[in-house]
This record gives C-alpha cells, sequence and structure tokens, in this order.
C-alpha cells in the first residue's frame, strides 16, 4: 500500500492503522545552500569538509558536503511531515548509514516503508513499529538509509 501525506497533524494514525508494506513518499526540502551546510557544521560538526568548499576539495570527499547529521536533520523534518503517527514521533531507537554525501544544490525527499508492526507485551495500550527510511536526491540516488523503531499507541478503547 502506498501512501502520500503532507501535513500529519491533519490526521494520526494509531497502531493498528499501520501495515507492513505500507509506504509513504514525502514531499521535497527545498534545494540545500552551501551556507545552509556551512552554518549547520559550525554549529554542529565542525569538520573542512561541511565548512570551506576549498580545503573540501582536498579531502575524501572532494568538495563541500554535508554533514550527516544534518541529512538525518532534514530527513528527520520530512519523517514528521510524512508518517503521522498519533501522538508524534517517539523514537526507540535507530540505525543511520549515508553511502553518498548530500552536496549544494541537492534536493531530498525520504521514502518510509513499515517493515513490523507489534504490540507491547508490557503494555496493552501502545506497541511499535519499524521502519524503512531512503532519503533520496534530486537524482533518486540514496544519501541517507536508516531503520527506526518507533512508539505508535492503540486506538483508545471506549
Amino acid at each position: 500500500m502506498q501512501v502520500g501525506f503532507t501535513n500529519s497533524a491533519a490526521m494520526g494514525l494509531y497502531l493498528e492503522d499501520f501495515e507492513v508494506g505500507m509506504t509513504f513518499f514525502s514531499g521535497t526540502y527545498p534545494p540545500l545552500t552551501a551556507t545552509q551546510i556551512v552554518e549547520f557544521a559550525s554549529e554542529f560538526d565542525p569538520q573542512p569538509f561541511h565548512l570551506d568548499p576549498i580545503a573540501a576539495r582536498d579531502t575524501f570527499f572532494g568538495g563541500l558536503a554535508a554533514s550527516g547529521w544534518h541529512t538525518a536533520a532534514i530527513s528527520m523534518r520530512l519523517l514528521v511531515q510524512t508518517v503521522p503517527v498519533q501522538g508524534g514521533l517517539i523514537g526507540a531507537g535507530s540505525e543511520l548509514a549515508w553511502p553518498l554525501p548530500v552536496r549544494p544544490g541537492d534536493v531530498l525527499r525520504l521514502v518510509v516503508t513499515v517493515q513490523n508492526v507489534r504490540g507491547s507485551m508490557s503494555k496493552p495500550d501502545r506497541g511499535y513499529i519499524v521502519v524503512q527510511m531512503e532519503t533520496l536526491n534530486q537524482n533518486d540516488e540514496v544519501v541517507q538509509r536508516g531503520k527506526a523503531r518507533m512508539l505508535a499507541f492503540k486506538k483508545p478503547t471506549a
């Protein structure tokens, strides 16, 4: 099942609403600028390949590249806008990988696929969903891949 949402605030899905294979598609994040990359890195990941386009030429990346944490932050924004979990997105663990760098001018989008849905054994009002996330650039290249476990509440009983 494919689902596309642009505003998760309008509807919230409970644990029972999620199905394995359900896929969510985000909108796009505006083109990332060199200024945004440098500003984020200056605050959170001050390394030459994130801070200085000229110094970055002589590094592993061969040019200015966004911090993986910057990519993760953008992906989180897209996730919040795309996957409408009732009560908000409450993380319970994740794995991330960055197979390709994000560069100035890249336009990012997110594809999220539900891999597992299960109720909690100890707390009957909730459970967990496990999702696979891929952040893609404008060329449909995966720039971040992740797996996240998120808390989801069950529908209230009357």
